[in-house]
Formats: structure tokens, C-alpha cells, sequence
């Protein structure tokens, strides 16, 4: 057993315990830093009386001082609108086709158009306007309702097939399939004249049966030749640009259900500032006409 350490007289004293015979001595903290701990100690009583910091029920408790960083931000937002005021109210009376006459309130509506195109249109047509399968890619000259700035406009403001807006673009494919408008066979015909649209492999003999089922079910909407008809956003089926896809399979599912996007109606959540903005900035992409 080891022997107990003697404490000298001038040893301070111990804490009282003792651990396989080693004691603790009770030595007083430092001056400064006890001070700095009493210091943090008010610091954090104090910033919690005068700033939000205690969560409640509804929200947090507001504070003395009443400060809110969703004030700051809106402070900081209205100002901003409030300096882009006038050139707002200029982009939104200028005629769509004279914006890009106006070197000024291009390079404004283009810049301001890819912040709101960025913030509310990138979850579907992704960064940079490529698209995605069912997003049409915004940036070839393949428009399903039209490619020129006041056709954009319509488009943006009014959306396409939505509930929302009573001059929303609409049209709807017939689910061939499901609706027994065709049998199997023939949609597996009319896919591979589809296909033969646009020079992709296909099946001849079936290709040049599907020609007929076609021309009595589907050119009324995709014209004779397939290639479409923009006023009811019927796709240009020979161009090799698909929407969902132009593998068999895909264009099997397309004819067999039928295909029903839907963008909303931009008019109710964004100015129309903000509306010609984005509309510029879509248009002067690379496949605006």
C-alpha cells in the first residue's frame, strides 16, 4: 500500500479528495480568467433580454430591442427595389420586341431575368436552361408553343395545362393505350413509323403500317409530315428532339397513356417586370427566334 503524501504547511488546502493517494489541491482560479467567466456569463443573460433567443410555442421571444433579420433582409430588398423602381416600371411598359433596341435595359432585363430564372424556373429546366426528361431544354430552337420573345411571354405568364390561369396553354394527347383507341400492336406499328420520323432504327415493315394508323390518329395534331404544329403544342416528331424520350419503349409508354405536363402560371407570383425580365433572358439564351 502506498504511504499517504504529507502536506507541508504551506500547501494550500485540498478539496478533500483522494484518489489511490493522490489529493487535489483546491487552488483558486485565476483572477482574469474568473472575471472573463462572469463577464460571458452577464453577456449571455443581457443578449438574451434584448435579442430573439428563447424559443416559445409560436417563435422565439422577440427581444428588447426588437431586432429581426427578416426585417433586415426585407429593409434590405425593398431598397433595392426601390433603386431598380424606375427601370422596372421602363422594362415593363417598353414594347417585348423593343427591349433589345435599348442596349441598357437589355443588359438590366437579362441580368435581372437570370436571378428570377435561377430562383423559380432552375428546379425544372435546370441550371443554365439544359432542361431535363419532361423539361423541355430552353436553349435549341425546338419550342413546342413558340420561340419568339412575346410568344415566351405568354408562355411564362400563363403557364401550360395548369388549373391556376383560364388562358393557360392547353392541349392533351389521347392515351391511345389505355383508352383502347388502339390496340397493342398498332401503337408497337405506329411507334416504329415514328421512329422512322427522325432516322432512328426501327422495324421497316412494321414502320410502314404504322404510316396509316398515323395518318388517321395523329396527323391531325402532328401534321402529315410529323412535324407538329406549335398553336396547340404538338412536338415536332422528325426533328430527333424528344421531350420524354425517342427510344421504342419511351414512345410505346407516350402513345399508350399519353403525356400531360404541366408548368404554372408565373403572372400571379412574380411582377411583370419580372415576368419580361426572365422572358428576355430565356429568349436571348440561343434558341429564341
Amino acid at each position: 500500500m502506498s504511504k499517504k503524501p504529507e502536506l507541508h504547511q504551506d500547501d494550500p488546502e485540498t478539496t478533500g479528495h483522494e484518489w489511490d493517494g493522490i489529493q487535489e489541491f483546491n487552488n483558486p482560479l485565476p483572477r482574469w480568467w474568473l472575471w472573463t467567466f462572469y463577464v460571458t456569463i452577464f453577456w449571455a443573460v443581457a443578449y438574451s433580454i434584448a435579442y430573439p433567443a428563447w424559443p416559445m410555442v409560436h417563435g422565439a421571444t422577440a427581444g428588447l430591442l426588437g431586432w429581426s433579420t427578416r426585417a433586415n433582409v426585407a429593409a434590405d430588398i425593398a431598397a433595392v427595389d426601390e433603386a431598380n423602381a424606375a427601370i422596372n416600371t421602363r422594362l415593363a411598359e417598353t414594347g417585348l420586341t423593343e427591349i433589345a433596341d435599348d442596349p441598357e435595359l437589355q443588359a438590366y432585363a437579362v441580368n435581372a431575368g437570370q436571378a428570377v430564372f435561377n430562383t423559380w424556373c432552375v428546379q425544372c429546366h435546370q441550371t443554365g436552361a439544359k432542361g431535363a426528361v419532361g423539361y423541355p431544354n430552353l436553349l435549341d430552337d425546338a419550342w413546342l408553343w413558340g420561340g419568339d420573345i412575346e410568344a415566351i411571354h405568354t408562355t411564362i405568364s400563363h403557364g401550360i395545362r395548369n388549373t391556376d390561369d383560364d388562358d393557360a396553354r392547353y392541349s392533351e394527347m389521347p392515351a391511345f393505350g389505355r383508352d383502347e383507341l388502339l390496340s397493342a400492336e398498332q401503337i408497337d406499328q405506329v411507334a416504329n413509323y415514328v421512329m422512322s420520323l427522325s432516322g432512328e432504327p426501327q422495324d421497316a415493315a412494321k414502320a410502314e403500317a404504322g404510316a396509316e394508323i398515323f395518318a388517321d390518329n395523329c396527323a391531325a395534331c402532328h401534321m402529315e409530315d410529323g412535324t407538329g404544329d406549335r398553336s396547340q403544342g404538338a412536338p415536332n416528331l422528325a426533328d430527333a428532339i424528344w421531350l420524354y424520350g425517342g427510344d421504342h419503349d419511351t414512345i410505346v409508354q407516350t402513345v399508350t397513356n399519353s403525356r400531360f405536363g404541366v408548368m404554372p402560371a408565373w403572372q400571379p407570383r412574380l411582377s411583370e417586370a419580372e415576368i419580361r425580365a426572365v422572358a428576355t433572358y430565356v429568349h436571348q439564351l440561343g434558341g429564341g427566334e
